[in-house]
């Protein structure tokens, strides 16, 4: 197995597959030429030319229009939005058309279109550059969220998105992107989309995260398990539709359920899932469902980001909280 990092998987992976599959197109701002702003593309063009690796200009709605076109024709295009808060200028595309239309077309038509978009907060980047929106898209019936966490995953995961029959938002958290190198199966690798990873397995609490909080809670769980609390820490990965099974099964072995995420808390992928263990684990909790999140607030500049975002402390808080009920 090869060590690569998170952004060099999802390079590897755009090449194997593209080589296999003539039907793969890659389209977004300074893909080709550039390589993409964080090098995800890098390379892509020189091997398979600017007929499918797309330089286009400075227009989400155009990029994610064509790339739609595209996928109702037979091919399976992979848009590149620059940065996740860019995202918006193609929502009119992405919620009207991309997620309705096996719907509207009584199933004759799928949009089989992946769009991906560096994600989140932990670069200290400018504004519009840090936004967590996953739960906007998970709103939406007809689309699949996804978010990776480890290199592996990233590519197991894109392989598994650019073959599924419909849409799907591929959100890569930024302060992953070369934070850490990891081996990488070679070949076919696939991550089947809506199933949890159990990253830490303990029998006190359980927490849920995904993106860039897992390492954070991975962090959190070590620190606990030397006060003699074990952990049990669950990746998502797949955000919309999430694992109900891995989550509902955890939380009723340990009776204690801490979800933390770095969006804003309300109306969120937290709230979701501690509705959905509150109606299926009521009897099994032992304490209230803790959530660790940002803050209601437009995610702030660089100054300000260590203060919004979870960090270890704040997630071995909660777990204290929720033992000490």
């Amino acid at each position: 197995m090869a060590r690569l990092s998170m952004v060099e998987a999802i390079n590897s992976t755009l090449h194997e597959l593209m080589a296999k599959d003539d039907r793969i197109v890659v389209l977004g701002e300074d893909v080709g030429v550039d390589g993409g702003v964080f090098r995800a593309t890098v390379g892509l063009i020189e091997k398979f030319g600017a007929e499918r690796v797309i330089d286009t200009p400075l227009a989400e709605s155009t990029i994610v229009g064509a790339a739609i076109g595209m996928a109702i024709y037979g091919m399976r295009p992979v848009a590149e939005i620059q940065f996740d808060g860019f995202m918006f200028n193609a929502f009119d595309h992405i919620y009207s058309h991309a997620s309705r239309m096996r719907n509207r077309s009584q199933g004759l038509y799928g949009v089989p279109l992946v769009i991906r978009a560096p994600y989140g907060a932990g670069v200290r980047a400018l504004e519009h550059h840090s936004d967590a929106p996953e739960a906007l898209f998970a709103h939406i019936p007809g689309l699949k969220v996804v978010i990776p966490s480890t290199p592996s995953d990233a590519k197991g995961l894109l392989t598994a998105s650019i073959k599924d029959p419909d849409t799907v938002i591929f959100l890569e958290p930024k302060r992953l992107y070369r934070l850490f190198k990891a081996e990488v199966p070679e070949g076919d690798h696939q991550v089947p989309l809506g199933k949890a990873r159990l990253v830490r397995e303990g029998h006190d609490v359980t927490v849920v995260t995904y993106g860039g909080m897992v390492p954070i809670c991975e962090k959190a769980a070590q620190h606990v398990a030397s006060e003699g609390v074990e952990a049990e820490v669950i990746d998502l990965r797949t955000v919309w539709p999430f694992d109900v099974v891995a989550v509902e099964e955890s939380v009723k072995k340990t009776g204690r359920l801490v979800i933390v995420h770095e969006a804003p808390r309300s109306v969120s992928i937290s709230a979701e899932i501690a509705a959905t263990i509150g109606e299926r684990c009521l009897l099994s909790l032992l304490s209230p469902i803790k959530r660790v999140t940002g803050y209601d607030v437009i995610p702030p500049l660089s100054k300000l980001e260590d203060y919004n975002y979870p960090d270890s402390e704040r997630i071995v808080r909660a777990i204290h909280d929720s033992m000490q009920f």
